[in-house]
């Protein structure tokens, strides 16, 4: 996809999902790309890649995290950046933002000169809904903020890729929103033909890569599987990898459904997780209700907004009653006595 070099790239989708394999693929091909382009060019990175840790204390630290991108950037001596003219410490030169103290700065600016000068095509980040955890408010614009100035400063793509919880940081303001690029990455969804086609082809080239003596028929077993790993991919190949290690050290000659319950998650993990799923999903659809009010506070004119049709009561029941049975009604009780 092509974006501007100082472009965020969101990408969300539920856990399990396949959004770390998504990023290592996205290596591998930057990789390719840059030892084309410019073999040559021995200094520059093709890309930098990190996953960021939750915090450990009440505030998340810069400090640690700017430690972690030089060394995955092979930066020398990490432990022994300062700035070494007092000019580069003026607070022109290097604005405010959290924790933004002493030595975090200098971190800072060391991460930046480094992006400068081994220019890397992206800077992705797995798991970045840690770097907002426990932000909220104006410090959550804050901590955006201050990935937002990275890449703008150092012209550099920052792709931040996490779970639902990283929605927080969607639309925080008119500027993020405008620099950011959302994409998601959902769950199969076998209500989709293309879904419950694309899943039944997963399981067997899944079912395809165990060197087994029987390859084993796991489309057979697709409503179980599909169910057990809500439509993540992820969570069904990590399923897979220990069913498959537990057959091959009984000897048995393909996996078989006993293989697949030793090790398939609880129903009360499958509610939790697609709980998280479809309110994170939810936020992702916009009806014509919203796209109505956009046009009317634009001063558009309103043709093809019309409001979600509710169906009436009466087109609940059904057409015809069943013989035997009654409508709904209300029968006399008791007994009636006259007035006389």
């Amino acid at each position: 996809m092509e974006s501007a070099p100082n472009s965020i790239v969101i990408v969300l989708g539920p856990t399990g999902v396949g959004k770390t394999t998504l990023l290592a693929k996205i290596r591998q091909l930057l990789g390719a790309t840059a030892a084309a382009e410019a073999p040559a060019e021995s200094a520059r990175l093709a890309v930098v890649a990190m996953e960021a840790t939750p915090p450990e204390s009440r505030t998340f630290s810069w400090r640690s995290h700017f430690k972690r991108l030089l060394l995955e950037m092979n930066d020398p001596l990490v432990d022994c950046k300062r700035r070494v003219h007092s000019a580069d410490r003026a607070p022109q030169m290097m604005p405010a933002y959290p924790n933004d103290r002493g030595v975090t700065a200098d971190y800072h600016y060391a991460v930046e000169q480094a992006l400068r000068y081994r220019r890397p095509s992206a800077v992705l980040i797995d798991e970045a809904q840690h770097l907002f955890a426990l932000a909220s408010g104006r410090s959550l614009e804050d901590q955006f903020n201050v990935v937002k100035a990275l890449a703008n400063r150092c012209n550099t793509v920052h792709v931040l890729c996490g779970t639902y919880d990283l929605l927080r940081i969607r639309n925080l303001s008119g500027q993020l929103s405008r620099r950011s690029i959302d994409i998601h990455l959902p769950r199969y969804d076998v209500a989709k033909v293309a879904d419950r086609r694309t899943f039944g082809k997963i399981l067997r080239t899944f079912a395809e890569q165990m060197p087994l003596s029987e390859q084993p028929d796991l489309t057979r077993h697709w409503e179980y599987l599909y169910e057990r790993s809500i439509g993540c991919v992820g969570i069904l190949k990590d399923w897979l990898v220990k069913a498959f290690s537990t057959a091959v050290r009984r000897s048995a000659s393909t996996l078989s459904l006993k293989h697949l319950e030793k090790y398939a998650l609880s129903v009360s993990q499958c509610d939790r997780l697609i709980e998280e799923a479809t309110r994170g999903e939810a936020q992702f659809r916009e009806d014509n209700d919203a796209a109505c009010r956009l046009r009317l506070r634009l001063g558009l004119p309103e043709p093809t907004c019309q409001p979600t049709a509710v169906a009436p009561a009466s087109a609940n029941r059904p057409d015809r009653q069943r013989p035997g049975l009654r409508y709904p009604t209300r029968d006399a009780v008791g007994v009636e006595r006259s007035n006389g």
